[in-house]
């Protein structure tokens, strides 16, 4: 059975009604037949159906034994962070999320936790990073916002050999393209707000986990902890869902031509998007993953936040907003958006830089997308020169 068809008829059918959809079960306890005995729900913070048909639709998209729904992508993150003790390190990818940056450094490294930022693009830096310490290995692959691939079966195997916990952030590539479980991780896990969501409704964090103990550990600190995903929000994720192949393969299709012609503008300087074949990890993306994603970023000759922030705000059909993967495009400056908590130094060694543009691409017509970046381009340019030529003296 093909993977849409599977995804589909995953979804049950309400067994009390027939309903075709999910029914939202918008309840905060359920009534006990006697002290204990109850229909497998009691309160709903525990656990809700709408909230628990979400959770087993993600465990298999994912290949995995037990999903967990959070309230938001970073309250997923935080519950994995909560496996390690004070004196444990974790080696994380270097051109990491600006709010993963912020938890791991701001908020765990305090109470005893070590991060190492690494380019896990060459599983080599990984093995040399890693000591007896080393109890997570942190993944984006892609990676936001420089789309850097980093070959999960490899640091996998790398993981294993030191009894280290390798989790991959699948947010980009969504369980659409590319099942890290499958290639050997331990944790999967996605901020739902962006693909899996689909329309830019909504905010949901969701967890993954290969091993069913494992899982029950995080399922206990979502319980423990409370960051638990609302019914509705459930509904919200398991009907974007619901499309999910058919939008990531209209995203991939309309970001390839639009990586493509970035690549021979000539106001851009760099193009990042794994299905170019130059880029650095093409080779891995194509082995690992069934397609390329709908994220492309790019850096302008002119490296500036000036010229940055005159392309962001000159485009039209493009949204400048936080966020990605929805059926709107979007345009974003990581520079002063979602990295600007990172400091300058480790952001720019990470390849963000000052003029480095994030596109989400939408469902909108590639040529109409083609044509708002063409003119978006064209102004920033004419502005530049305007600007350059006012500033030399007479």
């Amino acid at each position: 059975m093909q993977a849409t068809t599977q995804l589909i008829h995953s979804i049950p059918v309400d067994p009390l009604t027939g309903a075709i959809s999910v029914p939202i079960y918008q309840t905060s306890t359920f009534v006990q037949e006697a002290p204990g005995v109850n229909k497998g729900y009691d309160y709903a913070r525990t656990s809700n159906p709408t909230r628990a048909t979400l959770e087993s639709l993600i465990a298999q998209l994912e290949n995995g034994k037990v999903g967990i729904a959070f309230s938001s992508g970073l309250a997923a993150i935080d519950a994995i962070a909560k496996l390690l003790r004070p004196g444990d390190e974790i080696v994380a990818v270097d051109d990491i999320y600006g709010g993963a940056y912020r938890l791991f450094t701001q908020v765990y490294q305090q109470f005893g936790i070590t991060i190492k930022f690494v380019d896990t693009s060459d599983p080599e830096k990984v093995f040399n990073a890693i000591t007896p310490e080393t109890k997570l290995i942190w993944l984006e692959t892609p990676t936001n916002p420089t789309l850097k691939i980093s070959d999960i079966e490899a640091i996998a195997k790398i993981a294993k050999a030191n009894n280290s916990l390798l989790c991959v952030d699948n947010t980009f590539a969504s369980p659409a393209l590319q099942q890290p479980l499958s290639l050997g991780a331990d944790i999967v896990v996605h901020s739902a707000t962006k693909y899996l969501g689909g329309h830019s409704d909504l905010i949901a964090g969701l967890v993954v986990t290969k091993d069913k103990a494992l899982g029950d550990k995080i399922k206990f600190y979502q319980n423990a902890c409370g960051a638990i995903l609302a019914p509705f929000d459930s509904w919200l994720v398991i009907r974007g869902i619901e499309t999910l192949h058919l939008r990531i393969q209209q995203h991939c299709r309309s970001a390839q031509e639009i990586a493509e012609f970035l690549q021979h503008h000539p106001a851009v300087d760099k193009v990042y998007y794994p299905g170019l074949k130059d880029h650095p990890n093409h080779a891995i993306a194509k082995k690992q993953s069934k397609g390329f994603g709908g994220i492309v970023s790019f850096t302008l000759k002119q490296d500036s936040i000036d010229a940055a922030t005159a392309f962001v705000t000159g485009t039209q059909l493009f949204k400048l907003a936080e966020s990605l993967g929805g059926i709107k495009s979007l345009v974003s400056h990581p520079a002063s958006m979602t990295h600007k908590t990172i400091p300058a130094e480790k952001r720019h060694a990470a390849g963000v830089t000052d003029s480095l543009i994030r596109l989400s691409i939408g469902l909108e017509d590639a040529a109409d997308l083609l044509k708002d970046l063409q003119q978006a381009l064209e102004s920033t340019t004419n502005i530049i020169e305007t600007t350059e030529s006012k500033a030399v003296p007479c």
